[in-house]
């Protein structure tokens, strides 16, 4: 078994993660997001490893994370929507899905042998110190087991993977708290899924409504799971109140075991919503009620979250 490492988010913290990923070996750490379990994405053996740790399907595709727009251009195709989008949302909570460069050198495994990358540059310091210092590019999908609630500290990493990687980079919570929003540009820029970052907020930049994507049962980008983000306990969705063995997880002024807002802010319902999960289901309940949360801005990423988090589990 590995000793994984508890780095401090200094320079010798990062110094240590980056020659940690130059090794081949796997690193944990903070972005907006959630945490990203990381891997030199031009190294097979080590991209091999993250889905080893995690218990991934080798067929879903994982998000390169670079340093910079200049850098994630020698990967992809660009075009002139993705540069819109990455001048208004980069660095910051949004993945870019673009046709992949014959020359980019990176393992199959990242792309899982789609013709496509998908690809960010994360707006958190320590994430962006980390990428600055390994000078390349990072494979990183949430640093949980496949499946489980993501993780948003480094104590949830190192719950779910301890002995697994090498090293955790602690940055403290992630302030987002919900993956990026990944947006398709194959085609006509579709939403792949609902994350960080609003649809509404893209949507009024580009001038149009985004596609969807409606390709039942088949990943063209991370996060498409039908089963994903499940705490052990069951979810019961649309909940006004906590039946007889349950805690009830509130949104709004409600009685509740524990509140995702009491004000009703999407924003600090997003930032609350795995740290609440992973605290219910640290408990005796074998079913976490959920209230209700409006299918609005960051609500629809919370939703889709929770609909994954309740679906039947494979």
């Amino acid at each position: 078994m590995t000793k994984t490492e508890l780095l401090p988010p200094d320079a010798a913290g990062i110094a240590r993660a980056a020659q940690h990923l130059a090794a081949g070996a796997l690193v944990a750490f903070p972005t907006e997001t959630v945490y990203g379990l990381g891997a030199d994405a031009r190294n097979s053996l080590a991209v091999a490893r993250i889905f080893e740790a995690k218990g991934r399907p080798r067929f879903n595709p994982l998000i390169v994370h670079v340093a910079s727009l200049e850098l994630a251009q020698t990967y992809v195709h660009w075009s002139h929507q993705a540069e819109v989008l990455a001048r208004a949302f980069w660095p910051g909570p949004l993945t870019l899905v673009l046709p992949l460069r014959a020359d980019a050198g990176l393992s199959d495994l990242v792309t899982a042998d789609l013709p496509s990358l998908a690809v960010r540059v994360p707006a958190h310091p320590l994430a962006r110190q980390l990428l600055t210092a390994f000078n390349g590019p990072v494979a990183a999908p949430s640093a949980n087991p496949s499946g489980r609630i993501s993780p948003t500290t480094a104590a949830h990493v190192i719950a779910g993977l301890d002995g697994r990687i090498e090293a955790v980079l602690d940055g403290g919570p992630c302030p987002v708290g919900l993956e990026s929003t990944i947006i398709g540009l194959t085609g006509e820029p579709t939403l792949l899924r609902h994350g960080g970052l609003a649809q509404e907020q893209i949507e009024a930049l580009l001038g149009h409504p985004l596609q969807q994507d409606t390709t039942p049962g088949k990943l063209t980008a991370p996060g498409q799971m039908e089963s994903h983000y499940a705490p052990n306990a069951r979810i019961r969705l649309h909940a006004t109140s906590a039946a007889p063995g349950e805690v009830l997880l509130g949104f709004g002024p409600m009685p509740c075991t524990l509140n995702l807002s009491p004000t009703g802010s999407l924003t600090e319902a997003a930032a609350n919503l795995f740290p609440h999960l992973h605290r219910l289901d640290a408990g005796d309940a074998t079913t976490i009620a959920i209230a209700p949360i409006p299918e609005t801005g960051l609500g629809r990423a919370i939703n889709d979250r929770l609909r994954r988090a309740a679906a039947p589990r494979p």
